[in-house]
C-alpha cells in the first residue's frame, strides 16, 4: 500500500527517516526500520489467513473457514494501525471483523446483526471518504449516481419478492448504506473505487443467496474472494490518501 509522505515540521536541522523517534540517529536510506518489519510480517499474516481462509471454503471444510475467517480483519487492522492508518479506517475493519463473526452463526438474529455491524463498518467509511475523497467532474459524477442508484433499485426490485417478508426492509435499507459506500468510495481513486464495487458484489452474492436464487458452484468462495479484494483495496484507498498517524511510518508500496 502506498502512503505520501509526513508532512515536514521539524524543527530538527536535519530530516529524520521516516518512523524515525526525534533526535534518534538517521537510519540510511533503503534501511527497514521496526515498523516496516511490523507491517511485513503482518501482511504475510493475513495473505496466509486469507489463503486458508478461501481453500477452506473450496473444500468446504467448516474447520477452516471457522478458524481462519475471524483473523482477517484483526490482521488488516493491525496492518493499518502499524502504518499509521486512521483510527476510523480500523472501525470499519473491526466492525467487518464483527459482521464476519456473526455471520459464521446459523441464526436469524446473529444474520441481522452482522448486517447492522457491517452498516456501522460503511459509515466509517463514509466519513473516510468524505474527510479524504476528492469530487468528480460534474457530469461524471451524475453518470455514477445514476449507474449505482440504478443497479440498487434493480437489484432490490428483483430480490424483493423472493426475500423473507421479515428481512426485507433490513436487506433494503442495507442495500442503500452499501451503495451509498460503494459510489462514495469512487472519490478516492481506483484503487477505493473498485473496492466499493467489489463489496456491493460480495454483498449482493449473500442478499441472492438468503433469496434461495440459483447460485455458482461454491458460492462461499467467490462471496470471500470479492469481500477480502474489497476490504483490501479500500484500505489501500483510504491510507494513499489519508495523513500518517504521529510516529508512524508511512506505507511501504
Amino acid at each position: 500500500m502506498t502512503r505520501p509522505a509526513r508532512a515536514a515540521g521539524s524543527r530538527w536541522a536535519q530530516p529524520e527517516a521516516p518512523g524515525a523517534a526525534p533526535g534518534t540517529p538517521e537510519s540510511a536510506p533503503g534501511t527497514p526500520t521496526p515498523r516496516d518489519r511490523y507491517g511485513t510480517w503482518i501482511a504475510a499474516a493475513f495473505a496466509l489467513a486469507a489463503l486458508g481462509d478461501l481453500i477452506g471454503v473450496l473444500t468446504a471444510s467448516d474447520t477452516a473457514h471457522t478458524v481462519f475467517k475471524p483473523l482477517l480483519m484483526p490482521l488488516l487492522a493491525a496492518y493499518v494501525t502499524v502504518r499509521g492508518g486512521p483510527r476510523l479506517l480500523v472501525a470499519a475493519l473491526l466492525l467487518g471483523w464483527g459482521g464476519d463473526t456473526l455471520l459464521l452463526l446459523d441464526a436469524d438474529p446473529a444474520f441481522l446483526a452482522g448486517m447492522a455491524s457491517f452498516a456501522a463498518g460503511h459509515v466509517c467509511y463514509l466519513a473516510l471518504f468524505r474527510r479524504h475523497g476528492s469530487g468528480h467532474p460534474r457530469t461524471r459524477g451524475a453518470g455514477l449516481v445514476v449507474a449505482y442508484a440504478g443497479a440498487l433499485a434493480v437489484t432490490v426490485a428483483l430480490l424483493w419478492p423472493d426475500l423473507p417478508s421479515d428481512l426485507r426492509g433490513p436487506v433494503a435499507g442495507y442495500s442503500l448504506l452499501l451503495t451509498a459506500m460503494a459510489y462514495a468510495a469512487t472519490r478516492l481513486g481506483p484503487a477505493a473505487a473498485v473496492g466499493g464495487a467489489l463489496f456491493l458484489l460480495s454483498d449482493t452474492l449473500i442478499a441472492t443467496d438468503v433469496a434461495d436464487w440459483p447460485q455458482a458452484p461454491r458460492p462461499d468462495f467467490w462471496i470471500m474472494l470479492t469481500y477480502l479484494a474489497a476490504q483490501l483495496l479500500l484500505a489501500r484507498g483510504v491510507l494513499a490518501r489519508a495523513p500518517v498517524t504521529s510516529g508512524s511510518a508511512p506505507a511501504a508500496p
